[in-house]
């Protein structure tokens, strides 16, 4: 593993360490740890989601109800398969 320094403002720093209490981390790198992959996590689903309403959300033509359905239906699972 690399070594990454980090400078904090001390507020912050205190309520990350409030929050180890009560999420029961054992340390704050540990805490560091999950926040950022969350973070990354998150930036993926941002992207997928872009890429789905790109896909799926902005038809031209007039569409009807059971087409907005199977399209709804088809994105949902292609986000449910990304995410697993």
């Amino acid at each position: 593993m690399e070594v990454v320094s980090l400078k904090l403002e001390k507020h912050m720093l205190d309520e990350i360490d409030r929050k180890l209490v009560v999420y029961r981390y054992a340390t704050r790198t540990e805490f560091m740890r999950d926040a950022i992959r969350e973070k990354l996590s998150d930036l993926d689903k941002e992207k997928l989601l872009s890429n789905l309403k790109k896909l799926y959300g902005f038809s031209k033509k007039n569409t009807t109800d059971k087409e907005l359905h199977i399209a709804r239906q088809k994105a949902f699972e292609e986000l449910d398969k990304e995410l697993k």
